[in-house]
């Protein structure tokens, strides 16, 4: 019973699904495309600027909720394609015509108006099917207990089959019997299918996806230009600043000893013992900035373990899971160690956690690496943050970053990167 029960649940669910959908594309879609039509066309009078905007956002908000029921009731992905408006867009009324020339010279903006008029045709005969085959048999048991003499005293037409009879309303119920039997297979394919047609409508075409992912690619390639500009600074800087003064000042005591070394021998042997300090601690600056730029660790034993010794240097209880059956490229290795690192440095300083959790692995392709606190949450990708730094690090290599940090915590930063092991 319990298994029957198991495998008729999804596909009523699908039912109940596709019964909401019938009703939000007849009535949402209609109205919404009716609005906007009528809205467009006032604009050639000079009336219908105040309404296009509001109009069209409530399109792209009923498009977007289509995309979202996809994705979470049937995994249909349905990326979203429209251009982003400009961050000095004005306000009041300039700013709305501004704003509605904008949504109208977006060639997904008509690509809407066609998935509204497809929403309430096509879409709506596919939900409708889908929520049909499993609730219309069940008018089927209601004219087998002889309730057809209710609705009309000739016969009553279930299907193709006339119920004047009880012999005629037991043919009804096994025909009722032969949909709920269809309805089990195919309601979940038409809904499924009813968002693919959603899809090659609202999804971006080939040239918007070719668009995108050129100005994604010109972002990234000066974001790549700046970051490495940047890390030649730090490391100039670092090398000024330390063991290049620590070498001056030692070549310095190592001219005064020659100088001295017959004169006063004592005192030469002090400025050795001095000149000899320094080239360690240059040593050790040396060492520090060639971790810096590309850690041993790294390059010897991977990604996994140069991310647990990286734990091991902290103040702060950690805990590092990794499933990788490979290594990765070494910049994309190089690229989420230090990720790693920033996203760890920033959790001990500013979340007043008391332990992390990291975990790498890959599947699918991608790289995955999720950085986990119980601290006190509210982190956030933004201009200034440490996390918009990660962020533009990980899209050089088209990665992507996520932050979940409700107040009060715990934060996860997530982060995903194309590649494939060796």
């Amino acid at each position: 019973m319990n298994a029957m029960l198991e495998r008729i649940r999804p596909p009523m669910r699908a039912a109940g699904r596709g019964f909401a959908l019938s009703l939000v594309g007849l009535v949402g879609s209609i109205t919404l495309f009716v609005l906007a039509v009528l809205s467009i066309a006032f604009i050639l009078l000079g009336i219908g600027l105040v309404t296009t905007t509001p109009v069209l956002e409530a399109v792209r908000k009923h498009a977007n909720q289509r995309r979202l029921w996809a994705v979470t009731w049937s995994d249909v992905r349905i990326p979203v394609p429209y251009r982003p408006f400009p961050p000095d867009v004005r306000t009041g009324f300039t700013g709305q015509v501004e704003r509605t020339t904008l949504m109208l010279k977006d060639p997904a903006t008509w690509r809407d108006l066609q998935w509204l008029l497809v929403d309430m045709t096509a879409g709506y005969v596919l939900s409708v099917l889908a929520a049909a085959l499993m609730i219309y048999p069940l008018e089927s048991l209601v004219l087998a207990a002889g309730l057809w003499r209710v609705f009309r005293d000739d016969a009553y037409w279930y299907g193709f089959v006339p119920v004047d009879s009880q012999a005629s309303a037991l043919a009804a119920v096994a025909l009722g019997i032969v949909l709920f039997a269809v309805g089990l297979k195919v309601s979940e394919p038409l809904l499924r299918l009813h968002f693919v047609l959603a899809r090659s409508l609202l999804a971006p075409t080939h040239e918007q996806e070719l668009a995108r992912r050129i100005d994604r690619l010109t972002e990234t390639r000066h974001e790549a230009v700046d970051t490495a500009a940047s890390e030649l600074r730090r490391i100039e800087r670092d090398l000024h600043d330390g063991a290049q003064a620590r070498l001056v000042a030692m070549g310095m005591n190592l001219g005064t000893i020659e100088a001295l070394v017959e004169k006063d021998p004592a005192q030469a042997k002090k400025l050795l013992a001095m000149a000899r300090a320094s080239s360690a601690e240059a040593l050790t600056e040396l060492r520090d900035l060639v971790r810096g730029i590309h850690p041993p660790v790294l390059a010897e034993r991977g990604l996994g373990d140069a991310v647990k010794a990286l734990a091991l240097r902290l103040p702060t209880e950690s805990e590092v899971h990794v499933e990788l059956a490979g290594r990765a490229g070494a910049p994309v290795e190089s690229a989420a160690y230090f990720a790693v690192s920033e996203i760890l440095t920033n959790a001990v300083k500013h979340s007043g956690a008391d332990r992390l959790w990291v975990d790498l692995h890959h599947a699918d392709g991608m790289l995955r690496v999720s950085v986990t606190d119980n601290g006190r949450g509210g982190a956030a990708i933004g201009s200034g943050s440490g996390l918009s730094g990660v962020e533009r690090r990980l899209g050089t290599f088209d990665g992507v970053l996520a932050v979940s940090s409700p107040a009060g915590g715990p934060t996860m930063v997530t982060m995903e990167i194309p590649c494939e092991l060796s």
